[in-house]
């Protein structure tokens, strides 16, 4: 036993099973792929029991569900795949451990003598464990989650983890689970431009471990998305909390308009040898003819007009009642993964958000002395990033920095220099103020005022 900690985010697309998508489950070979890597994690690890999430088992509104069955099985059939079958042991002692520590926590859980009995397996467990567990070789305990609040379920995360220490379990916790169901026209449950925008947050978040963030993503934003693994992925976070585990999203893709996600939590030494595997350029909006953000789709339809017709629409608006009323923007275009133009405001400088925008988006593009003038050739391979900034806050010393969550300000009088958060190749608080420094004309070793900043990111 090396690690005594692991956690794993899994989809559950039964098109995703060979024997069910045939060869359309080759275009989501990212996510088997993935699903693969986290398999080997696995068995590593070596559990005695794998507890599983999944938003398919039976559920109630206020209280959480535990299999309590010595054996559970089911299988692909009604998939038009009967022979792809899963059939382990349960783990009933594992199982009303759970249920004690839940009751004990004054959460509210249907133990089996409570409700009707199960029926089979749901794909939310056979998909995942068919890529996870082959062999069938690990009992299994499934758990639904409720309509309850997010913290309830943080802490009916922190019971099951309670519950194996008590009766000295070693298990692992996957967290089933898809992202949204909106990203395409096509989607099957039809489409939102704000659905690229939540799988972007999410991985992002996973990618951080930030799971009090997660559950404070905006509800209005989680309806438009349409997604069914957030409760499942803020449990984990609770069987989590407070191990120290480091988070990996080893695959992110869209392709049948639903969004898929495989990420491992376990100590940073276990992960040496898994690839980092990040979503394309684009691949969540951002780049012409993908779903957009409201604020991307400004912004690039501001430097289309200006660029072709030199025109600058007036009387720009953003819908989202989300989005604050005024603040500073910064507006980031790339060309074939290279930088080709960045402007922005620290704070608000005009009437509204949307005018920010559309005042940065133009500068962007013909205003960045780093480089020549956007022209109209290059607008269909652009790529465009919006950052909304919030306001600084003071910093005392570098420990109070954090280049993936922070942007920094460095003050010398009246020069002043800025860097964004999560900044490729940026990857220490010295690198991150030390390049703020060299944008504000402040040198090495001049006393300087620090302070940092969040921003909304919007691809």
């Amino acid at each position: 036993m090396t690690f005594d900690v692991l956690g794993i985010i899994a989809p559950h697309p039964p098109i995703l099973v060979p024997e069910v998508g045939h060869a359309d489950s080759e275009v989501a070979r990212a996510s088997a792929t993935a699903l693969g890597h986290a398999a080997h994690l696995l068995e590593r690890f070596a559990p005695q029991t794998v507890v599983i999430m999944s938003p398919h088992t039976e559920a109630y509104s206020d209280a959480f569900t535990v299999t309590t069955a010595a054996r559970v099985r089911g299988d692909l059939g009604r998939f038009g795949a009967p022979q792809v079958v899963y059939d382990v042991p349960g783990d009933a002692e594992l199982a009303e451990a759970i249920i004690a520590e839940a009751m004990h926590a004054g959460i509210s859980v249907a133990p089996h003598e409570d409700i009707d009995p199960k029926g089979p397996l749901d794909h939310g467990v056979l998909v995942p464990m068919r890529f996870l567990d082959p062999g069938c070789r690990f009992p299994l305990v499934d758990l639904s989650f409720t309509y309850l609040s997010p913290g309830v379920h943080a802490a009916f995360g922190a019971a099951v983890r309670r519950a194996a220490e008590r009766i000295g379990r070693r298990i692992a916790f996957v967290a089933s689970g898809d992202m949204s169901h909106r990203l395409k026209p096509d989607a099957p449950a039809g489409y939102s431009p704000r659905a690229a925008d939540f799988d972007a947050e999410v991985v992002r978040l996973i990618g951080r471990g930030d799971f009090d963030a997660l559950a404070s993503i905006d509800p209005i934003l989680r309806e438009e998305a349409g997604e069914c693994g957030w409760r499942s992925f803020l449990t984990l976070g609770g069987f989590l909390k407070g191990d120290q585990v480091a988070p990996r999203v080893l695959s992110y893709e869209g392709p049948w308009g639903v969004g898929y996600m495989v990420a491992v939590f376990a100590p940073e030494q276990e992960l040496a040898d898994l690839p980092v595997t990040t979503p394309m350029r684009g691949s969540k909006g951002g780049s012409k003819g993908d779903a957009e953000s409201e604020p991307v789709a400004l912004a690039r339809a501001t430097i289309a007009a200006y660029v072709t017709d030199h025109i600058r629409p007036s009387g720009a608006r953003l819908t989202d009642s989300a989005l604050p009323e005024r603040a500073g923007a910064f507006v980031s275009l790339h060309e074939h993964g290279r930088l080709r133009g960045c402007i922005g405001t620290i704070g608000p400088t005009r009437s509204s958000l949307a005018e920010e925008i559309a005042h940065n988006a133009v500068a962007a593009a013909t205003e960045d002395p780093r480089f020549p003038p956007l022209s109209a050739e290059e607008l269909d391979g652009l790529e465009i990033k919006v950052d909304v900034l919030h306001a600084p806050e003071h910093a005392s010393s570098l420990s109070d920095l954090d280049p993936k969550t922070y942007g920094v300000i460095t003050t010398c009088g009246s020069r002043r220099g800025l860097l964004l958060p999560d900044l490729e190749g940026v990857d220490t608080c010295e690198d991150q103020v030390a390049i703020a420094m060299q944008k504000g004309g402040i040198a090495a070793g001049e006393p300087i005022h620090l302070e940092r900043f969040k921003v909304d990111r919007y691809v």
